[in-house]
């Protein structure tokens, strides 16, 4: 047998409905081959804790081999990964086309799917992944000012991690005094579309729980570029969250029953030749890859997948295809810009640095491109067990981020951003600006 894959990995569809999918027995005996596998090659021992964690179990054994290793001891690899995808896409020289048919990624899903179904998940992490149920205080003016006032304070954060399990010192976002989705027109329709070879020339907008409850400002500036550059678009008639959050949880119910509430309302858009935009790779790459994968027969998802862009993907087609805007006149400095492992996944290559790139070829831009993860993984990131681990698998982006005093520092995962601005400004190179890749290109256009 060859050792390892000369080929692209590939993914197989995850057969989540089958009954062996649920079956611990079968779920522990694939997971001591794969471990088995892992602890022979190692590596993967610099992505995430879960590597760590095998390791010293298995080294801790009698004989240092994974069959010594208690099974009940697996929950410390499975609860440490946040389904980045990274050991797949970069690292591991077992995917499929290979004999040995491993991915790591889809085997912790697994599990977590059934400590999920077992009742193993605390309801404040279910709480900590219900965006849509929190979300809801987003837009009402006393309520958020109240909710955000309280939630900076030293005993509100303290009650947060009694109750919720949410670290006092973690970054949390607030509440957005009126929601993306109410702030504006739905649509904009003054300009004609024009289509371009790779690129639909009208835009649909799936806004995120993020971009809607937390920081709409990211929303907006998307819709200034767009206007900029005379693409109509429309936001979304109607959304829910996209499920990510409750696939790291392992509770593949709740997006199950996300995709039935968003996938009918995208494939229309689909069907009728719109692009559709989501401001946050998290969500992108859930209607990219994930859902796909999961609904592998559903011909609606696969119309959906193929519509759907990150916004810097969108632009750079949109200049391939000759129809971008290039009347930058803004310099933007020293930009440090971190690519998050949601956007690697994708498999679009390096599209906001090639947009920054472009920029510079008007405007003085001296860029700094960082590609590693930052650790914020979503809910990883703000909980009790996990926030210091986060800060720690962080420490290398927030040093390469604060190179050459930037001017600006930014992520196309918002989250992201501002978890590495915590982590500088804790290591002594607090950021001069934080502000979101879209934000940058509508300063670089010039618009107010």
């Amino acid at each position: 047998m060859r050792e390892g894959n000369l080929e692209a990995p590939t993914r197989h569809a995850v057969d989540w409905k089958s009954p062996d999918f649920h079956d611990e027995a079968s779920a522990l005996k694939e997971m001591e081959r794969v471990f088995d596998i892992c602890h022979g090659c190692r590596r993967c021992v610099s992505l995430c804790q879960s590597f760590p964690n095998l390791f010293d179990l298995v080294d801790a054994t009698a004989d240092g081999e994974v069959h010594g290793v208690d099974k009940k001891d697996y929950g410390q690899v499975v609860d440490q990964c946040y389904l980045c995808d990274l050991c797949y896409m970069t690292k591991c020289p077992y995917t499929p086309p290979h004999p040995w048919n491993l991915d790591f990624p889809h085997l912790m899903l697994r599990a977590k799917a059934i400590k999920f179904r077992q009742g193993g998940v605390k309801a404040s992490e279910k709480f900590l992944a219900s965006t849509d149920v929190h979300g809801q205080f987003a837009g009402i003016p006393i309520v958020v000012s109240v909710v955000n006032a309280v939630n900076a304070t030293q005993t509100a954060r303290k009650a947060m991690e009694s109750q919720l399990g949410v670290h006092p010192e973690a970054w949390m976002p607030g509440l957005a005094p009126q929601r993306f989705r109410w702030g504006r027109a739905m649509n904009h329709t003054a300009s004609v579309a024009v289509n371009g070879e790779r690129t639909p020339g009208k835009v649909a907008v799936f806004s995120t729980c993020f971009v809607n409850y937390n920081e709409p400002g990211i929303g907006e500036e998307l819709l200034k570029v767009l206007e900029h550059n005379e693409i109509p678009y429309e936001i979304v008639e109607k959304e829910q969250c996209c499920g990510m959050p409750k696939l790291e949880l392992g509770d593949l119910d709740s997006v199950e029953k996300a995709w039935a509430a968003n996938i009918p309302v995208l494939a229309r858009y689909a069907r009728e030749g719109w692009a559709i935009v989501t401001p946050v790779p998290s969500c992108t790459l859930m209607f990219k890859q994930e859902l796909p994968l999961l609904f592998p027969n559903d011909a609606d998802t696969q119309l959906v997948q193929k519509a759907m862009f990150d916004p810097f993907e969108y632009f750079v087609a949109r200049h391939k295809d000759g129809l971008l805007k290039t009347d930058f006149n803004t310099a933007l400095g020293r930009v440090s810009y971190h690519i998050p492992c949601h956007g690697r996944v994708q498999r679009i290559g390096r599209k906001t640095e090639e947009l920054f790139k472009l920029i510079g070829q008007s405007v003085d831009v001296q860029l700094n491109t960082v590609e590693r993860c930052s650790g914020h993984a979503g809910t990883y990131g703000v909980k009790a067990a996990t926030h210091k681990t986060a800060m720690k698998i962080g420490k290398p982006v927030f040093k390469s981020m604060a190179q050459n005093e930037p001017d600006h520092v930014g992520s196309d995962c918002p989250m992201a951003g501002h978890h590495i601005a915590q982590g500088m400004t804790e290591a002594g190179t607090p950021p001069k600006s934080v502000k979101h890749p879209l934000a940058l290109m509508r300063i670089a256009y010039g618009i107010d």
